[in-house]
């Protein structure tokens, strides 16, 4: 009878210790999607071949083809609240040229508004955010050279200009109540918080393989899970801003989505569909472990317009002034190269802190070879045709 009993203790035992591995596994798998990418996701720093600074034109053509919406708004939020101190937020502001020229775009527009209603400019306050890993050295070496050009045919002097690097993840709060009057967002909003934890079962292991986002052969949870994480993370994109926002002040947001409601089409999925099939390539050459490729997701999510109309209404703190959806043409050619080369370029500049992360630095020139090729085979027989959203929001 003892013996029976201490049999079934030791099996009890058994049971729970398996139940409580498999707890603390699922909670390492949320915990790492959580944290892995705020901790190791960054755009390439420096200025060399592969840098973001070299490989973020498209960015640029998306603000170019919005700055009059930017213009726009600018003016009007100062001609609402003429402060005497002007608080300017880019959020995700990256490195390279792109945040330093939206800056000076933006304070030209608030003087040539203040001269004409025969103010004197405000001072500004800019606050640039990115996350902790962002290279921000970059940007402040490039300082000087931005008050110089400000400086230019200005007889009156420069105004006050004050910029701050401000490091942290925009899903969340970041700044003081009320201090800012205008916010700015290129590029970034599609871009989750983390990696959805649903995308993993109870074994921590992810249900979406031989794939990095969503796809055909993706089962309906992959959808269900990357929607959810983009609610979550957008209703506290807004929540937090609309604490440092003062009443009355606007955001312009510049992010990829989709056209309609499916998930799969032939514009960012496909870019996505592209980069699973190179890494499945690199598989079939013993490059790549298969595990290592089905455990590989992005944090990335392309919403569609009636996503985020129906969420801006539900969050409440914004009214959605504006809503324009347009496609940025791809630069044919980069360094004498082809147009997939070029897309490649971009692409690996955004992803390569996490693809290196996960497989090693080895395989990314080989990687992306592949990729561009993949690119060019696929536009020889068809375009492939990202959209982007621009959003004016007012806060209430």
């Amino acid at each position: 009878m003892t013996k029976l009993k201490q049999a079934k203790t030791s099996l009890f035992e058994l049971a729970v210790l398996k139940v409580n591995q498999q707890c603390v596994g699922q909670y390492a798998t949320k915990l790492k999607a959580k944290t892995c990418g705020e901790k190791v996701f960054h755009m390439n720093g420096g200025i060399g071949l592969t840098s973001y600074a070299k490989n973020s034109s498209l960015q640029k053509k998306a603000s170019d083809i919005v700055k009059h919406i930017t213009t726009e708004t600018i003016q009007e939020v100062f001609l609402i609240t003429t402060p005497k101190s002007f608080g300017i937020a880019d959020l995700g502001c990256s490195s390279g040229s792109n945040s330093l020229t939206i800056i000076k775009d933006i304070i030209e527009a608030v003087e040539g508004t203040s001269r004409n209603i025969l103010q004197p400019p405000p001072e500004f306050r800019v606050y640039l955010n990115d996350l902790p890993t962002n290279d921000f050295n970059s940007i402040f070496k490039a300082l000087p050279e931005f008050y110089k050009e400000l400086r230019k045919e200005k007889k009156a002097g420069c105004p006050s200009i004050f910029v701050g690097g401000y490091a942290g993840s925009f899903y969340g709060r970041l700044l003081p109540n009320n201090c800012l009057h205008f916010v700015y967002s290129s590029y970034c909003l599609h871009w989750l918080s983390r990696v959805p934890p649903d995308l993993y079962d109870e074994k921590g292991r992810s249900i979406n393989k031989g794939q990095v986002y969503i796809s055909e052969s993706s089962p309906p949870q992959v959808s269900q899970a990357y929607f959810k994480q983009f609610q979550e993370d957008f209703s506290l994109f807004l929540r937090s801003r609309s604490e440092e926002l003062v009443v009355g002040g606007r955001m312009v947001l510049i992010l990829l989505g989709r056209r309609g409601q499916d998930h799969v089409d032939r514009g960012n999925s496909f870019l996505w569909e592209l980069l699973s099939r190179s890494l499945v390539k690199l598989v079939s050459k013993g490059e790549v472990e298969k595990e290592k490729m089905d455990s590989y997701d992005v944090h990335f999510y392309a919403p569609s317009k009636k996503e985020i109309e129906e969420h801006v209404r539900k969050e409440g703190s914004f009214g959605l002034d504006r809503l324009e959806m347009f496609e940025v043409e791809s630069d044919t050619k980069l360094n004498g190269g082809s147009h997939g080369t070029a897309v490649a370029m971009t692409v690996r500049a955004i992803q390569e802190s996490m693809i290196c992360h996960h497989f090693g630095e080895r395989i990314l020139d080989h990687l992306f070879d592949i990729y561009g090729r993949m690119v060019d085979e696929e536009m020889a027989k068809e375009e492939i045709r990202p959209i982007t959203f621009a959003l004016v929001l007012r806060k209430l």
